[in-house]
């Protein structure tokens, strides 16, 4: 059973996990509110600006929803409204939620925050922080991964698809791996769940053109063609 916790203010409507972030409320979807209380850890910029704090023991971060692309330029964070069943926050929180219910190692969503205004609405998310984690990315810009690492992420990924969930955006930059070496999946914006075989693959060649992508940027790049193989090694549960 999915048990997030709902409340309505005003325009807005936020979605919450009552043993993370109790008490939620609208400010707290705003960078300035911890920035205040100096409990913001850090930030990373990418589309747009994700904010990490921290709140009662546990560490947190902060994404507002952007569009990326042609459109994103005019738009930016603006969406239109068809109800909120089909907000992306609430589809993401809903997503993830149940995929930790079924031991899917990925993020915990704390709360959402869907703003309406006529037809159209804004939107935010906070999610648990994973702890002394990194991007894979990051870690191939120092040294190679071993194959029993690349093995974990083919098992993961797969474990993932046996779910029918759709990664939209499976990259390298999507993968992450914690000080205990475990591997965690992040970033379920427009992922949902998928019907069907085939897309499988399209979507393990979309992690395999994102690798190729970042090696053919920088020679040093600590990844080699070869290297695919333990991932496909993994994700097909054969043996090295």
């Amino acid at each position: 059973m999915l048990q997030i916790e709902r409340k309505t203010i005003g325009d807005s409507v936020l979605l919450f996990e009552d043993d993370l972030l109790a008490d939620v409320s609208v400010d707290m979807f705003s960078a300035d509110f911890w920035q205040q209380q100096h409990k913001v850890t850090g930030q990373a910029f990418g589309r747009g600006v994700t904010t990490f704090f921290q709140q009662k023991g546990r560490e947190y971060v902060l994404r507002h929803y952007r569009r990326g692309g042609l459109v994103g330029k005019v738009l930016h964070n603006q969406y239109l409204f068809t109800g909120l069943h089909r907000t992306r926050a609430w589809q993401e929180m809903h997503l993830l939620k149940r995929m930790h219910q079924w031991g899917l190692p990925v993020p915990k969503a704390a709360a959402a925050h869907i703003c309406r205004s006529g037809l159209i609405y804004t939107a935010d998310i906070i999610l648990e922080k994973i702890p002394l984690a990194q991007d894979v990315f990051s870690l191939l810009e120092k040294q190679p991964l071993s194959p029993a690492a690349w093995t974990t992420i083919g098992a993961v990924i797969k474990q993932m698809h046996d779910k029918q969930v759709f990664h939209h955006d499976l990259n390298i930059h999507n993968i992450m791996q914690d000080v205990q070496g475990k591997i965690w999946l992040i970033d379920f914006d427009k992922c949902y769940i998928r019907k069907g075989e085939q897309w499988k693959n399209e979507n393990l060649q979309r992690l395999l053109r994102s690798l190729r992508k970042e090696r053919s940027k920088n020679s040093l790049f600590c990844w080699q063609e070869d290297h695919w193989q333990w991932c496909l090694s993994g994700y097909q549960g054969t043996s090295l």
